[in-house]
């Protein structure tokens, strides 16, 4: 689709952009919103620490379970179905998690199920909202797929800053309200999914299987990048709250305003400037240069004896990988034309893979260094090096479209 017609009209598919940005914004919610209330959780329900930390994992998972589904299924249901039952699952988990821990005989079990419920919808999010900006006829796709994550982002900011703010003049004993008001904003989405225009990357059985994915050895190279993207973002991440604390002795709320609040604005900025700006620069050449700044970043907070410099090295590697999640997913989606659902459910299976084993490598090479953070960030540091190496490999091939 190289031009505009009637049928395809800026206004038309701004609602389709719109829908989108507000549906990552929704998988920022799921994702950021559970972990502010794990101490409530624990003080409230007398839930313990071991169980809360398993409320992480069932996200995760979930969302791991759901990339595998949209692989296969996602094509025959259709994404207009899918999507909306993205939002759907993602209002009635936020829902949830205020009523059913109080409604079941085990608070824990509630909690569990809410979070499944909105871990569906979230993987579904992560699936199918890139491939749906993908197929809308904008001009700069590489810009547009930058601005759409950065929603992530501003997103995870506004859960945590709206949420510290909700709780400072009604009490965190309100959280439930919140979860409902919070709930709202995938409600309304619904609407706007059902009736905005969507169209699909390829034909109805034109698209490349996995089988035939993994036959390429540029495609590994490529599942290599998301593993190292995920790993290197949530590594740094969700350690930057505790070495906050730990390093510079900041109370948990400046600790998480400190830390994964600016982690998560300075990948909000790199991907805003990309996405007003990208058509001045190669997108490549832009991510190696993210590339090698997360190095440093990396060896700055593993290796710096300056608390704040450490810091600010932590909140700098948030600029620094802002571009490799939806860059990954540009570069592929322009060398595999035709990979479909197929691939973006792959490469986003691959983004949460390395987003899990990232952050447990740091934490147990931490924990065998006696509690010692910074060893971990130095054992992270392999990510971001082996997302240059890969970086450097795509970028040595010549494009040549895989149809």
């Amino acid at each position: 689709m190289d031009g505009y017609n009637s049928d395809m009209s800026d206004k038309n598919y701004h609602r389709t952009k719109i829908a989108c940005y507000l549906g990552f914004v929704t998988q920022a919610i799921a994702a950021n919103f559970a972990p502010l209330l794990f101490l409530k959780f624990h003080s409230d329900y007398n839930i313990s620490f071991a169980k809360i930390a398993l409320i992480s994992t069932c996200f995760f998972f979930t969302q791991l379970l759901v990339d595998l589904f949209c692989a296969k299924y996602v094509d025959r249901i259709g994404y207009r179905a899918s999507i909306v039952a993205s939002e759907v699952c993602s209002s009635l988990g936020l829902i949830g998690l205020a009523f059913l821990p109080e409604l079941l005989p085990s608070p824990f079990a509630g909690i569990i199920i809410s979070v499944i419920i909105y871990a569906v919808g979230s993987g579904l999010i992560e699936v199918l909202c890139s491939p749906i900006v993908e197929a809308c006829p904008f001009e700069n796709k590489e810009a547009t797929m930058s601005l759409l994550h950065s929603f992530y982002c501003w997103g995870s900011v506004g859960t945590i800053l709206v949420s510290t703010g909700f709780f400072f003049v009604f009490g965190i004993d309100s959280w439930k309200w919140l979860a409902v008001i919070l709930a709202l904003i995938p409600a309304v989405n619904i609407y706007n999914f059902a009736t905005c225009p969507i169209e699909h990357l390829v034909d109805e059985g034109e698209g490349l299987s996995a089988k035939a994915l993994f036959k390429m050895p540029m495609f590994w190279i490529a599942i290599l990048l998301m593993v190292c993207s995920g790993a290197s973002e949530l590594s740094m991440s969700q350690w930057a709250s505790a070495y906050a604390e730990s390093a510079l002795g900041l109370s948990k709320t400046i600790g998480d305003l400190m830390g994964p609040c600016l982690f998560a604005v300075a990948m909000g900025i790199c991907r805003t400037i990309y996405g007003k700006f990208g058509e001045k620069v190669e997108l490549k050449k832009f991510m190696i240069g993210s590339g090698v700044l997360c190095v440093i970043c990396y060896l700055l907070a593993s290796l710096s004896a300056n608390p704040v410099i450490s810091l600010i090295g932590c909140i700098t590697c948030g600029f620094s990988v802002g571009i490799m999640w939806p860059g990954t997913i540009s570069i592929s989606s322009k060398r595999f034309p035709t990979g479909g659902t197929v691939m973006f459910a792959l490469l986003a299976m691959a983004g949460d893979l390395g987003g899990s084993i990232g952050p447990a490598i740091v934490g147990r090479v931490a924990d065998y260094a006696g509690g010692d953070i910074r060893k971990g960030m130095g054992m992270g540091l392999i990510f971001p090096v082996m997302l240059v190496i890969g970086l450097i490999l795509f970028n040595k091939q010549k494009i040549n479209k895989v149809t």
